[in-house]
């Protein structure tokens, strides 16, 4: 049996425990094991108990208080705590599990994943020393989307990502539920300004950025135009990134996005071939002997 993980991330409020909730649920289902590997050394409440817990190492409450550190010090302090005890991780990720199938939930500090090195070097650990077949999930949440800066904002965190982690990357528009509720005009004030619905959010699933930079321009300042045009051109250039939306209240979304990373993975593609449980041997003899 092969060793798989999914790297969470996204930034904060984003949905990434709800949907590692929510991938564990649909995995049982299917009667697949999965495991999780909380990798937040603030996180408290969780769904599914986690397998490896990062807080058995090290907790950033603990770190704040003797370093005297912020919440950002402090994390990346709990990273490096991290990678200099090389010898408790591998402990961990050599445990007996019934399936090596990790969800791995990450901070939602967006800095770990685009401005340092400390998950890069992890990636690396786990896909060269312990021989893992990794994803990575980068979730935007909906409700951030209301405009095309944002957008492009968005849209530039996730090629950071991209180009940091240097693995296979599904980019998620998260929170869909909370848009296909706006169709009805039930949730309007939640949906933000523009109350939007489904159809508005379709431009930026499958988005052709030069057409989104006259949006762009008409919310900024002029002198910042060139700027625009600038970062809309490298998008557009690079066509890296486009967005699976994720409806993690619904079984079939949540379905069709362990599908993609199962693809991503090459899930299951090195495990040998069963033989039927009811049929032996004899039993193939039989039928040919019929014939």
């Amino acid at each position: 049996m092969g060793r798989y993980a999914v790297l969470v991330t996204g930034p904060a409020g984003s949905g990434k425990s709800t949907l590692c909730s929510s991938l564990i649920t649909h995995a049982q289902a299917q009667g697949r094991s999965m495991h999780l590997f909380n990798m937040d050394p603030a996180a408290e409440n969780f769904e599914y108990e986690p397998s490896i817990d990062i807080r058995d190492l090290i907790s950033l409450e603990d770190v704040m208080d003797e370093m005297q550190l912020g919440p950002n010090g402090g994390l990346v302090f709990c990273f490096e705590y991290l990678m200099n005890n090389l010898d408790w991780l591998e402990e961990q990720l050599n445990n007996a599990f019934e399936t090596d199938y990790l969800i791995i939930d990450c901070p939602g500090q967006i800095e770990l994943y685009t401005h340092t090195s400390l998950l890069s070097r992890f990636v690396n650990l786990l896909t060269q020393n312990f021989n893992y077949r990794l994803c990575a999930l980068y979730l935007l949440e909906s409700n951030f989307v209301d405009d095309a800066p944002k957008f492009f904002a968005g849209t530039l965190s996730a090629m950071s990502t991209m180009i940091n982690l240097e693995v296979a990357q599904i980019n998620v528009m998260s929170k869909m539920d909370l848009v296909k509720r706006g169709e009805t005009g039930e949730t309007k004030g939640l949906l933000g300004r523009a109350g939007r619905t489904g159809k508005d959010m379709d431009r930026f699933l499958e988005p052709d950025p030069l057409l989104l930079v006259g949006e762009a321009n008409q919310k900024t300042n002029p002198r910042f135009h060139a700027l625009n045009q600038a970062i809309v051109q490298l998008i557009d250039d690079f066509s890296m990134v486009s967005f699976m939306p994720l409806d993690a209240t619904d079984e079939e979304s949540v379905g069709a996005l362990l599908s993609h990373v199962d693809n991503a993975m090459q899930y299951g593609e090195d495990e040998e071939p069963k033989e039927p449980k009811d049929m032996d041997m004899g039993d193939f003899a039989d039928a040919d002997n019929e014939v």
